[in-house]
């Protein structure tokens, strides 16, 4: 049987992330890489990773998506572009007219009828014209805050209250993160981003809130979020992201399912930007009322950029074997790390 054909789309913190990881896999190659960075393309794609070239085939930086996307040479796309399932549907729509699945990064994309409900059914019909499947996924949404919680509770006979609290750091993450918490401006330039709705903040509490309530089957009367700036004192350095003392390192995103007027389910989500340099101890934490209680808590927190390296490349196997379509994770198969061969998990 052949190796599973890769390509990935963006080639940021999140793209080379997903390439370093493939080349330590077996049964699978990478077969193009795209981004539109000047300094990257034409070049060997191995100049811009932490991964050795080994026995890999060569692989060059192409500026050109439409020369990748051959069917015969590429299974699946890793998409990691975009957070914003309106933004990346023209890419999707390509990839997916073209018979090729799609694994997209994109936060929106984790449940995009949450807020692209119409979208969502056009990409649905989409895959299915094409015999192919679409998935976003990440760990956060994707695993942590929604697809863990969903799973949790299936040790429990009724659920009164959900609350889920990440406490994260941003470091990993690419300039298009930074810029999306507002890492590195000033509390004003925050506040004004917030009252005119133009900074984004944590992209996918309505994603995850929805696919629980849908998971287990309560309907929501309604959905709420708010953020606050977290403000440094002293300077701090990440390697995408830079927030001087005084301006803002991340931010304190909470939100809420609401059922009857009471929070069904509650989400705390602060995340900034080397929390550690001010006594910030990162950690996920889930609880979950009813019978019986459960309380589960992880410390320090699931590294972020790892974990959405890892769930995009553990899901390709799983979407390979899908039914065509628009899927989520509650959906597919539970995400495992893959040690062996990729192809022993394929059905055919």
């Amino acid at each position: 049987m052949e190796n599973i054909k890769v390509v990935i789309w963006g080639f940021g913190a999140m793209g080379k992330g997903m390439a370093d990881m493939l080349v330590t896999k077996k049964g699978v190659t990478i077969t193009g890489i795209c981004d539109l960075h000047p300094d990257m393309v034409g070049n060997s794609a191995f100049k811009f990773m932490e991964s050795k070239q080994g026995t890999h085939p060569e692989v060059l930086v192409s500026n050109d998506i439409e020369s990748l996307l051959d069917r015969n040479n590429c299974d699946v796309v890793l998409l990691a572009t975009d957070s914003y399932t309106k933004k990346a549907f023209p890419k999707m729509k390509m990839i997916l007219e073209k018979g090729i699945n799609v694994i997209s990064t994109a936060e929106e994309m984790a449940y995009p009828k949450a807020q692209e409900p119409e979208l969502a059914e056009q990409l649905n019909n989409i895959a299915r014209e094409n015999n192919v499947t679409v998935l976003g996924t990440g760990i956060n949404p994707g695993f942590i805050m929604d697809l863990l919680v969903v799973a949790l509770t299936g040790v429990m006979s009724d659920v009164t209250h959900i609350e889920a609290n990440r406490v994260n750091s941003l470091s990993p993450f690419g300039p298009a993160v930074m810029e999306e918490q507002g890492v590195g401006i000033t509390v004003d330039e925050f506040n004004h981003g917030v009252e005119t709705d133009t900074l984004a903040g944590h992209v996918g509490f309505s994603e995850s809130i929805l696919m629980i309530a849908d998971a287990i089957g309560v309907k929501l009367d309604k959905f709420e979020q708010q953020m606050k700036p977290i403000v440094t004192n002293i300077d701090r350095k990440s390697k995408y992201g830079e927030a001087l003392k005084g301006n803002v390192a991340g931010v304190n995103m909470t939100g809420q399912g609401i059922i009857d007027n009471k929070v069904f389910i509650n989400m705390k989500h602060p995340q900034q930007i080397e929390p550690e340099m001010e006594g910030t101890h990162t950690g996920d934490y889930i609880t979950i009322k009813g019978t019986p209680d459960v309380n589960m808590a992880i410390t320090p927190e699931i590294d972020g950029g790892i974990g959405t390296i890892a769930m995009c490349v553990n899901m390709i196997p799983h979407v390979l074997n899908s039914k065509p379509g628009l899927k989520t994770m509650i959906d597919l198969p539970v995400p495992r790390a893959i040690l062996g061969d990729m192809r022993d998990l394929l059905d055919t």
